[in-house]
């Protein structure tokens, strides 16, 4: 199988993918000075049933299986891939339920540490490469690889996300930039978005949204029987619906950490077009494990 999520790495995508990574190393500090704040990892977080101190182990997890694609540290997929024919879903729930004895107690008392070390790894082991150059990524499907920037957006996304997950759990302060939230969307959903499709929710539906992030970028997502294709700065064409919304509320709604119809009443997200209405199912169409 290809690599997903490929594009022309022109001077522009170069240079927003070093500020992708130099955003990815300021996350990582921020999410293990959190974590060093921490006063009860057995505290519930906000991605129950998972605790503080599960949620920091799975970031680190999460690291390691990235940048394992380049340091060849963690290969025993088979301890924690699920057998047979699995939807995209249903692998990455298992690898997140499995992947979490991959760090051990001894470990999990000093999270914040390993966050740091592991993170700083895979920005070490990447440095210099292209944005297209190849990760494997077998927890996506067998022999799935994505870009580099697809990974390090994935991973940006991971820290920001999990950072609030912890926080709320916690009860400590964490902010998400939207200039962060808008490297996310732009490096990462593009490959993602149709990996994360409901192949039964979408089936038998046409619909093309125009997905204006304010200050960028803008995202022509299109739902077409049972699939979907995200192009990024997608030439003119026709759209049913479009939804103008800031970066980081569309972040946190992608990734199910709020309501779309309450970013909607907030006007965080403004629908128009020729069919508004339809701009409340976009995130059905789409799952987030």
């Amino acid at each position: 199988m290809g690599t997903a999520g490929r594009f022309d790495a022109g001077p522009e995508h170069g240079t927003e993918h070093e500020r992708a990574r130099a955003a990815l190393r300021a996350a990582v500090r921020r999410l293990a000075g959190l974590l060093g704040d921490v006063a009860d990892p057995g505290a519930p977080s906000g991605v129950p049933p998972w605790t503080v101190g599960d949620v920091g182990a799975h970031v680190c997890a999460v690291y390691v299986a990235y940048g394992s694609a380049f340091t060849r540290e963690f290969q025993d997929w088979d301890s924690v891939l699920p057998a047979g024919e699995r939807t995209f879903a249903e692998r990455v729930a298992s690898v997140n339920a499995k992947a979490l004895g991959l760090i051990g107690e001894e470990a999990r008392t000093r999270l914040g540490e390993l966050v740091l070390e592991r993170g700083d790894t895979f920005l070490r082991v990447t440095e210099g490469l292209a944005p297209d150059a190849p990760v494997t990524t077998p927890w996506y499907g067998p022999g799935v690889t994505i870009t580099l920037a697809a990974a390090t957006g994935m991973m940006l996304s991971e820290t920001l996300l999990h950072g609030l997950d912890i926080a709320r759990g916690a009860r400590l302060p964490w902010a998400i930039a939207p200039d962060d939230a808008r490297l996310v969307l732009g490096q990462s959903m593009p490959t993602m978005m149709p990996f994360a499709v409901d192949a039964a929710r979408a089936r038998g539906v046409r619909i093309a949204f125009d997905l204006a992030v304010e200050g960028g970028p803008r995202l022509a997502v299109v739902v077409d029987d049972g699939t979907a294709t995200v192009t990024r700065d997608a030439p003119p064409r026709a759209y049913d619906c479009r939804i103008t919304t800031d970066p980081t509320t569309f972040l946190l709604i992608a990734f199910r950490r709020l309501p779309l119809w309450k970013a909607i009443v907030r006007g965080a997200m403004r629908p128009g077009g020729r069919r508004p209405w339809l701009a409340p199912r976009l995130s059905g169409f789409f799952v987030s494990p």
